[in-house]
């Protein structure tokens, strides 16, 4: 009698994202042992992460040099500018990168923070005089060469600036990384007058002994955020009587622009992975949550293997959150529309982008610097340049690890792209033995049920569907599946991944 077929479906594959700490053989096949170049949409599936399309035409000023931060001015008025800074200089501009920077003023160094504050632009690093632009100014201004200015001096020079609370807070200065600046209410280049002051937190650090890293404003209150702990102020409206709120010891941030305001939650890059500092309302604390369990020896070793600098964005409209190793060339997208069970957030990796700085807009768009100068996160290619995307499942046992799998069929479910060839790969005992095959993606570009989803084609030209099933062969105890294809112009995303395998002898 002929032994039926046993079935696995893989639903929605790696709907959970990325996992790389459990065991293989105990994980949920909803996980990915990789899902390359990829996001999880709206509906579950993991799908191809948008392209970055270059904006810059003329980045003569740039040089060879990558951008290290861009913002876009903005004031009361609706005028508009923007911002960024590479090859130490202050740049303006987007299609032309224009040099900004005053003259007689030697920049040494571009990691400038760039604020907007009171329809002025300030930008702040350590050992700089910070400048001003506005439009009244026309043009970037030495702080203390703006009317009205006071106090301006290399003791406020701050790596850190933050606008809260009517004011400026600037800190982590150069030979006091333990004192907080903050400005006159209304006028962010007044230091020594109205209602300016400083504090020095240094005995307030619950381990003894700390610096301070970076600053941030959530649910009204200050956070102070050291290397191993952190501090949270009440009161900071009023901060020359600001008082401790609480505590946190152990963790820390690891560098200033990893930390992001969700609006919900203050996230930030720890020695340990990402982390979330969430207010519960029934409770007076701030409960520490870490949001990438699932990655954290492999965030952990791009942490302590940097060797360039950290970059991070929130982008609310695709719902993610971007945090780059710059010199690892390595970006992980953390989905922050829900969490998993022990709290974590879903990723995915971007690896090889090359991207060094970002801003998401006022208008919904998400900005990207490179040595390219400014793109835009758009399109389905890499500024005219195909990207692999990759999945690759745990190891399937069948739920059953101990018995010979023959493995007879793969079908996957796969929505979108246009002409292009899918490698469907197969392996087994942990790559012991492994085989392939290739699907090529109809080009015929019709809608799915002949109508656009809302009268809008949701991918260009509309919807293609492919379920074509793939004759496999080999055996073994576990096996893996992984698709790559190159991403170049289309969408795709993968829906689902049917396995058909007879069970042979006991091993």
């Amino acid at each position: 009698m002929a032994q039926p077929l046993k079935s696995i479906n893989l639903i929605a594959p790696a709907f959970k994202g990325v996992n790389t700490e459990d065991s293989p053989l105990a994980q949920d096949p909803s996980f990915a042992e990789v899902a390359d170049n990829a996001v999880i949409d709206r509906r579950g599936r993991l799908a191809s992460r948008k392209g970055y399309s270059v904006v810059t035409e003329t980045k003569t000023e740039l040089g060879s040099d990558s951008l290290r931060a861009i913002k876009e001015f903005r004031d009361s008025a609706g005028n508009t500018l923007v911002f960024s800074v590479g090859n130490n200089k202050i740049l303006s501009g987007t299609t032309t990168l224009t040099d900004a920077t005053p003259a007689s003023y030697t920049v040494s160094n571009d990691n400038w923070k760039l604020v907007n504050f009171n329809d002025h632009m300030y930008f702040f690093q350590a050992g700089q005089e910070p400048l001003v632009y506005s439009n009244s100014l026309g043009a970037v201004t030495k702080m203390s060469s703006v009317s009205g200015a006071h106090g301006v001096s290399s003791t406020m020079y701050g790596n850190e600036v933050l606008a809260a609370w009517g004011r400026l807070f600037t800190a982590d200065v150069n030979g006091n990384p333990n004192i907080i600046y903050w400005s006159d209410l209304q006028q962010g280049h007044n230091w020594s007058s109205g209602s300016s002051g400083s504090i020095d937190v240094e005995e307030a650090w619950p381990n003894g002994y700390d610096e301070i890293v970076a600053l941030a404003a959530h649910n009204d209150f200050l956070v102070v955020f050291g290397r191993e702990s952190i501090i949270v102020y009440s009161g900071a409206d009023d901060p020359a009587n600001m008082a401790i709120s609480d505590t946190i010891s152990g963790i820390g941030c690891v560098d200033r622009d990893t930390v992001q305001n969700t609006g919900k939650d203050l996230l930030f890059l720890a020695k340990d992975g990402l982390r979330g500092l969430g207010r519960t309302i029934q409770e007076n604390s701030l409960p520490i949550a870490r949001l990438s369990n699932t990655i954290t020896d492999d965030i952990i070793t791009l942490i302590n293997s940097e060797s360039a600098y950290f970059r991070s964005v929130y982008h609310p409209e695709e719902n993610f959150y971007l945090i780059t190793f710059v010199g690892g060339t390595t970006t992980y997208c953390f989905d922050v529309r829900q969490q998993l069970e022990d709290g974590s957030f879903r990723v995915t990796r971007w690896p090889n982008t090359l991207w060094t700085c970002y801003e998401s807009t006022f208008d919904g768009d998400l900005r990207i610097g490179s040595s390219d100068g400014i793109g835009t996160y758009s399109g389905y290619d890499d500024n005219g340049t195909a990207y692999r995307m990759v999945y690759s499942s745990p190891e399937l046992s069948f739920g059953d690890a101990a018995t010979l799998k023959l493995l007879k069929k793969i079908r996957p479910t796969i929505i979108g792209g246009s002409g292009q060839d899918v490698s469907l790969k197969w392996k087994y005992d942990f790559g012991s033995r492994q085989g392939s095959k290739t699907i090529v993606v109809d080009s015929d570009a019709s809608a799915e049920f002949n109508v656009a989803q809302y009268n809008i084609g949701q991918f260009s030209g509309g919807i293609i569907v492919i379920r074509k099933p793939v004759n496999a062969n080999g055996s073994g105890a576990t096996l893996s599946i992984r698709i790559e294809v190159d991403i170049d112009g289309t969408e795709l995303s993968i829906q689902e991944i049917n396995v058909l395998a007879l069970t042979g002898r006991i091993l």
